[in-house]
């Protein structure tokens, strides 16, 4: 070595020992005990190039740990976030969950309500059968006595009265048949009868003529297809001219014991009434009140129920304040609740009036129907009218 190459050579160490050292800043012991690995690699091949890679792994290794710091503070932050979060929905649900039931318990009673005051919630079947048996048994306390309205001696007699019955009132029939039934006692007489001395008889019942052709009608068939005889079954004597479902009950409950409903404008208003069946339809009403009761109480029920309407329960103004059975009743309060008002619009025996029959059984209370009155007209009356053009009377 020259003296010059001796000179320059503590130069040069200076100059390597700053470079490995860098800015001053990577003091760390691991960067600079890797410092002479690099330097050994660095040194082999080309001293220039080794302060690269040892930038490189001090800014990795400080990276690193940051990252990792940085990792580690993230981590439970979100962990605290979450843990903290989740307690507050947990008791956002507890709370939320009572207010809920707390609302439905109280909207229940209300809506329960409602629903029973606006007749929403349907009735059982079993429900509505325990209702009508109430009902039956209640007016089976109060009418007693009652029975078919019409006077008659025989299955015939009540056969020709139900017809007569349309449209005018039991006690105006039962006027009217004591004169015909002299005339024409049997099926075979009263087919024989001349047209206008059997309307004249029948006059006072209203719309003569049309009955009159029923009764000559019916009159016949019994002769000629039933040997004078009234059959006793429902398709029978539905086939007789002027008969339907209604007359074949009336006649089949009373003069053969045969039990049926009798579905009339009293029985079928005051069924609806009692909330037992919204048919209008006088078959379907029939069909659901036969569910409602035993078959043995179908014909009483009919009684009871008719009687009730034509003394208590009318069409227009019924009298819910002197009614027996008014606790019992979902519409009581449609008519006259004073009860001394109400009293007064009780009819027949309930008001102190007679009867519809002249010849009532023997248990009725009441007094028996007056008979027809003289029909003579007097001198310069007027002519009356035609009885099958004007309305007949409500029963």
């Amino acid at each position: 070595m020259s003296e010059q190459e001796a000179a320059a050579a503590p130069a040069r160490k200076a100059a390597a020992g700053k470079a490995a050292g860098g800015t001053g800043t990577a003091k760390p012991v691991k960067a600079a005990g890797k410092a002479p690995a690099a330097k050994r690699t660095t040194a082999a091949k080309q001293a220039p190039t080794g302060e690269a890679p040892a930038r490189k792994t001090s800014a990795a290794k400080k990276a690193a740990p940051a990252a990792k710091a940085s990792t580690k503070k993230a981590t439970p932050a979100k962990k605290a976030s979450t843990k903290k979060a989740t307690p507050a929905k947990k008791a956002t649900g507890k709370k939320a969950t009572p207010a809920k039931k707390a609302t439905a318990k109280k909207a229940t009673p209300a809506k329960a309500a409602a629903a029973k005051a606006s007749g929403s919630k349907p009735e059982s079947q079993a429900a509505r059968a325990k209702r009508a048996a109430r009902i039956n048994s209640a007016l089976a306390e109060v009418y007693y006595y009652a029975h078919p309205e019409l006077d008659f001696e025989n299955p015939f007699e009540l056969l020709v009265a139900t017809v007569l019955s349309a449209q005018t009132t039991d006690l105006r029939v039962n006027q009217t048949t004591p004169a015909l039934f002299a005339a024409y006692p049997t099926p075979e007489d009263m087919a024989a009868a001349d047209p206008e001395a059997l309307e004249e008889l029948i006059r006072p019942t209203g719309f003569f003529r049309s009955k009159a052709k029923s009764l000559l009608g019916l009159s016949a068939a019994l002769r000629d297809d039933h040997g004078g005889e009234v059959p006793g079954s429902v398709d029978e004597l539905v086939k007789l001219p002027g008969v339907g479902r209604k007359t074949a009950f009336v006649v089949l409950g009373n003069a053969f014991g045969v039990p049926g409903l009798t579905v009339d404008t009293h029985f079928g208003r005051l069924v609806r009434r009692w909330k037992l069946t919204e048919q209008t339809d006088a078959v379907k009403v029939e069909q659901e009140i036969d569910d409602l009761l035993p078959e043995s109480e179908w014909t009483m029920f009919s009684h009871r129920t008719i009687f009730h309407g034509r003394r208590v329960c009318h069409s227009r103004k019924p009298a819910c304040g002197a009614c027996p059975i008014a606790e019992l009743c979902p519409s009581y309060g449609e008519g006259e609740t004073d009860p001394e008002k109400a009293k007064k619009l009780l009819k027949y025996e309930m008001g102190g009036q007679p009867g519809q029959r002249l010849k009532p059984p023997a248990d009725y209370p009441g007094r028996p129907a007056p008979p027809l009155p003289s029909r003579a007209p007097a001198t310069g009356s007027a002519a009356t009218p035609d009885a099958d053009s004007a309305p007949g009377a409500a029963r």
